[in-house]
């Protein structure tokens, strides 16, 4: 099996694999920043940093073109940190343990972090190769890109200072994107009340698992399944068949990642467990058989549990069961001007049971419209309201509406297609890009955003088309070649 560092172009392999060693989560990115400024210094490029801990990194231009555009490339530092519950792996501490799978890089049961660490190694090669000819360029590395967009929103006014910008965050070679939605999330904390189980029940753990999950704005229109939705469309199957009591519901980890497991732990009287352990079998059967072609992986475990102590009060439950059922979830609408765009979703993301007495429910809405997104937080805050939760409207970022007559797509488009003989798609993106919080303050910016093949991102699916890579590779050193001068 070939090695990460034996692949070709060598210097962004090279800088992909010592990426894989740095562990660097969503506002933990200390590790990550050191290895930058430790770059910086060893190579003796200037760099800065801000009071967000975004990283600057500049290079002169080679010679003969001193009188190029200053260009911007981006990416942000911070990965998703999703796993498989029978994983043992620290996001923390322990590297990723990628390797190579025929035309793929995968990682053993974790996310691989490609998104965007693949855009760092491309920012690092670009600085470390001599043989490229460009004008002058700024590296701009930011944090806390997937749980907040942070260091974009907290950058300067006058932390970079070129005129274009290559967004190096995106996910599907052959397509440039020149749009994004604006997003928002929507937190919910539900009080509750608890009763003492009688000692005539038992309990049993229902468990979600193998489901795909994904990114939240990627893959939303691609009919996934949503482990809080089917989990609470059981829950709320089962408790009007037997009156089961609630006791455990937890489901989802990440806001911006579709939910891949769930479990719950109920308590249903003993007279009853041949009939329900039946019925539980045929609904979830049911279940499978409608996900079958989206979810081949998808399965359901049912064990015998110790008895909690406590349930949730009857009315308490009723109203969670309820408008977890009723939530919107997926797509809301289709764009009307791109065919094939969505235009508004929802992400119901995450549950659990933050303490004795509160549920917390998060949310994630985007969408190509900001009064759009404004509504459909609306609707869900009013579903949430009806059960006397607190609801609040949080991390709300812009979109980035489209420019079809910008410089940079132009010459980006020419140099797809005199390297690679055919025509880039270009297109807007459903997902959340940093440069609509560029552009509201950088409004002069010029940009484009593209990037190699990754599948599953935000996910333990997630892999890196290695093919892709090189492709990636050429167009970037191309552009560059090409910006024109001042």
């Amino acid at each position: 099996m070939p090695l990460i560092s034996d692949l070709k172009p060598h210097l962004i392999w090279k800088y992909f694999e010592e990426i894989l060693q740095i562990p660097r989560p969503s506002k933990k990115e200390g590790k990550i920043i050191a290895y930058l400024e430790n770059f910086a210094i060893r190579n003796h490029f200037d760099f800065k940093k801000d009071a967000a801990g975004n990283i600057l990194i500049s290079k002169p231009s080679s010679k003969g073109f001193t009188k190029k555009k200053k260009i911007i490339l981006q990416s942000h530092v911070d990965m998703v940190c999703e796993k498989n519950e029978d994983v043992r792996h620290d996001f923390d501490n322990d590297p990723i343990q990628a390797y190579v799978d025929d035309d793929w890089i995968k990682s053993k049961g974790t996310t691989l972090g490609a998104d965007n660490g693949i855009g760092i190694a491309a920012q690092l090669a670009v600085l470390m190769d001599e043989s490229l000819k460009h004008g002058p360029i700024e590296c701009l590395f930011t944090v806390d890109e997937e749980t907040g967009l942070t260091g974009a929103s907290m950058l300067e006014p006058d932390f970079i200072t070129g005129t274009i910008l290559l967004n190096l965050d995106s996910e599907d070679e052959g397509e440039l994107f020149i749009g994004c939605a604006g997003g928002a999330d929507t937190i919910v904390r539900i009080p509750y009340l608890t009763k003492t189980i009688n000692r005539n029940y038992l309990a049993y753990s229902i468990s979600i698992k193998g489901l795909t999950g994904g990114h939240s704005g990627d893959d939303i229109h691609k009919g996934y399944g949503n482990s809080i939705k089917i989990i609470s469309r059981i829950l709320k199957s089962i408790t009007q068949q037997f009156k089961i009591k609630l006791c455990l519901l937890q489901g989802g980890n990440l806001r911006n990642a579709i939910p891949r497991e769930a479990r719950a732990t109920i308590a249903i009287k003993a007279k009853f467990e041949k009939s329900f352990l039946e019925y539980i079998e045929n609904l979830t059967n049911e279940i499978k058989n409608e996900l079958k072609s989206t979810e081949p992986n998808l399965y359901f475990a049912f064990e015998k549990v110790s008895i909690p102590e406590l349930s949730m009060k009857k009315r308490y439950q009723y109203r969670l069961l309820n408008s977890l059922h009723a939530c919107p979830n997926g797509v809301i609408e289709m764009s009307r001007e791109i065919p094939g765009l969505v235009e508004t979703s929802t992400n119901l993301a995450s549950i659990n049971f933050i303490d004795d007495n509160c549920i917390e429910v998060v949310t994630s809405q985007r969408s190509s419209y900001e009064s759009a997104k404004k509504n459909i937080s609306s609707q869900i805050e009013s579903l949430f309201l009806l059960m006397s939760a607190t609801v609040l409207i949080t991390d709300t970022y812009p979109g980035w509406s489209p420019n079809t007559n910008s410089e940079i797509l132009q010459i980006t488009e020419n140099t797809y297609e005199k390297l690679f003989t055919k025509k880039p798609v270009v297109r807007a993106i459903h997902a959340g890009l940093e440069c609509g919080l560029f552009l509201k303050k950088y409004p002069w910016l010029d940009m484009v955003s593209f990037g190699p093949t990754i599948k599953g991102a935000h996910s333990p699916g997630e892999r890196l088309e290695i093919d892709s890579v090189e492709k990636f590779w050429r167009l970037l050193t191309g552009i560059l070649e090409k910006v024109p001068n001042v």
